[in-house]
């Protein structure tokens, strides 16, 4: 593991490798267990899209490893002025020993890999959200006990998170059903890989046919940042589209719910539902912190 680009480009191994360190580093956490793991090493954080979890978590995070973590807003650097991503990510190279962003365009984050001599981590773009998706594999197996032969649904849009899902999910042995309207579909990459693992997938419009059984559903917002001028449009497109106590009915009793925040109540889930769950979704959004200490370790300790 060089980079976190997206998880396509990860094992099964390497996933479930990060997951077991995020336990311990959290054991530790918990059990005042110094773990000074990054001491005397820099993260470049950058920052193209508004952040709450994301900033917090691994500002946080690589304090905690011992390191130190350097904020860098999008329109506060030579970035925001036109400078080439590729020279961005040359001199950073030589400052620091991590790099993060979290922007819109995933090649962003593949130029910063190609052209840096750094690890590079996605914090979150367009199209893939990796970070949020290694929380939320850490918080089920929290709560299940193990991944392997779990029943993972998605409710709504094939988005960053759908892609994410998809991928992570097969890859360590979950079976995965996701129900998007039409015209709403995952990437055609992510669909490409997922055809390899037969009926361990599923994509289908029928919301309901995809919480049959379902060990665990997911959702997320209906218009996510940058879609903020298609939001009426992708309202009147998901109506109905809501994770609410009826469609819970079809998945297995004691399912979870996950979502990756902020939520939209009324909307793409309903207000009772999350808070009868929020002490999954809140474990979800703590976990952020430790699963990124996980691949801050995993990809810098020995750069």
């Amino acid at each position: 593991m060089k980079h976190l680009c997206k998880l396509l480009d990860w094992s099964g191994e390497d996933i479930l490798d990060v997951l077991d360190l995020a336990d311990q580093l959290k054991y530790e956490k918990k059990h005042g267990i110094p773990h000074e793991r990054l001491k005397g090493k820099t993260l470049a954080m950058i920052f193209q899209k508004a952040s709450t979890r994301t900033r917090v978590s691994f500002e946080t995070g690589i304090y905690q490893l011992g390191g130190l973590g350097l904020v860098m807003n999008g329109g506060e650097t030579q970035l925001g002025r036109g400078e080439p991503i590729q020279d961005t990510a040359r001199v950073l190279s030589r400052y620091v020993d991590g790099i993060m962003i979290r922007t819109f365009r995933q090649q962003d984050v593949e130029d910063l890999a190609k052209y840096g001599s750094v690890p590079v981590i996605n914090a979150l773009t367009d199209d893939y959200h990796p970070c949020q998706v290694l929380a939320d594999l850490m918080t089920i197996r929290e709560h299940k006990g193990a991944l392997k032969g779990l029943k993972l649904c998605y409710i709504g849009d094939g988005n960053n998170m759908a892609n994410s899902l998809i991928v992570g999910g097969l890859k360590v042995g979950m079976k995965v059903a996701v129900a998007t309207p039409a015209g709403y579909k995952p990437k055609a990459e992510v669909l490409k890989f997922a055809a390899g693992y037969g009926e361990s997938f599923c994509l289908t419009e029928d919301r309901f046919e995809a919480a049959k059984d379902a060990d665990v559903v997911i959702t997320d917002v209906w218009a996510s940042m940058g879609q903020e001028g298609e939001a009426a449009r992708r309202k009147a497109d998901f109506a109905g589209w809501q994770v609410n106590k009826e469609l819970l009915s079809k998945a297995k009793p004691g399912a979870m719910v996950q979502h990756c925040l902020p939520a939209h109540r009324g909307e793409e889930i309903c207000g009772e539902v999350l808070e009868a769950h929020a002490g999954e979704i809140f474990d979800e959004a703590e976990n952020r912190l430790h699963a990124q200490k996980a691949v801050l370790v995993r990809l810098m300790e020995q750069k």
